[in-house]
């Protein structure tokens, strides 16, 4: 698509700063069963700088996070074979990955879900549908050191 001098001069540049240091870029595991949601947040997600691995189910998410122990996983709830709920308590109770954080992102938006999540051991609950972009923010948020913040919203 051929954009115009107007277009390209008002989109907002990516800040990749954040993600990308000097030979390190921070890693974010997209759990998705939904194959256009889990690929288009990947592919915003590495365009703006990080790296990104993928999962389609639950099972395949503990797996991934004790092989490749990204810096932040992104869980959808609703998966087949071990749902998200089961996936995200799984990985906080290993010693290799109870620390990276996990972000629910998910349709399941019923008043006491994002209560539910956190018990199950994520740190942070956003509902589908999502701005890649306000994904991006909450992300990078996630990411910076805090001395004051600890997972699961305990104050330290």
């Amino acid at each position: 698509m051929k954009r115009t001098a107007a277009q390209t001069s008002e989109e907002p540049v990516p800040d990749t700063t954040a993600a990308v240091s000097p030979g390190n870029r921070k890693r974010i595991l997209v759990v998705d069963d939904f194959d256009d949601a889990r690929e288009m947040y990947a592919e915003y997600l590495e365009f703006v700088g990080f790296e990104v691995d993928t999962a389609r189910d639950g099972a395949e998410a503990v797996e991934k996070a004790q092989s490749s122990e990204p810096d932040i996983i992104l869980m959808d709830l609703s998966l087949p074979v071990m749902d998200g709920w089961e996936a995200t308590r799984r990985i906080k109770q290993d010693t290799r990955t109870r620390d990276i954080p996990v972000m629910a992102l998910t349709g399941h938006v019923l008043a006491g879900n994002a209560e539910h999540a956190r018990e199950a051991g994520a740190d942070e609950f956003v509902a589908k549908p999502c701005l890649p972009s306000d994904l991006e923010n909450k992300i990078r948020n996630m990411l910076k050191p805090s001395k004051a913040r600890k997972p699961n919203g305990q104050e330290g």
